[in-house]
């Protein structure tokens, strides 16, 4: 069974750089055709794809966040990270992983998805 975890700190103050990191359990994120993905769903809206990076280590991003994002992966440890710098209050949101067989990067819900996380709540303020 796939099991992803999101891991990061809740509270972010803004013009920082907020960094979460996904463990990936089940599964390679090196050795598999797939596309390890970031997510968001702000309060009241809708879900938000951000990024992924594939299993070769190749990086894809949002055009409207692509200027603050960066998504970096550790094999050894069979872990994803994202940055996202600059933070406003407008970032706080509830972050997922997960893991994609193609680049859904408008998705309606989780479910287009194979696995994902449980998915962490991210407050920027001061």
């Amino acid at each position: 069974q796939v099991q992803l975890q999101e891991s990061g700190p809740g509270l972010v103050k803004p013009s920082q750089t907020l960094s979460l990191t996904c463990t990936v359990s089940g599964d390679s994120i090196a050795t598999n055709v797939f596309y390890w993905t970031w997510l968001r769903q702000p309060p009241g809206k809708g879900l938000e794809w951000m990024g992924a990076i594939s299993y070769s280590g190749s990086a894809y991003y949002s055009p409207s966040l692509k200027s603050r994002t960066s998504i970096s992966r550790d094999t050894s440890k069979n872990q994803f990270t994202l940055r996202l710098s600059s933070v406003t209050p407008e970032d706080t949101a509830v972050y997922y992983c997960a893991r994609d067989r193609r680049l859904h990067t408008t998705p309606r819900n989780l479910y287009e998805y194979d696995f994902w996380g449980q998915g962490t709540q991210v407050t920027v303020s001061s």
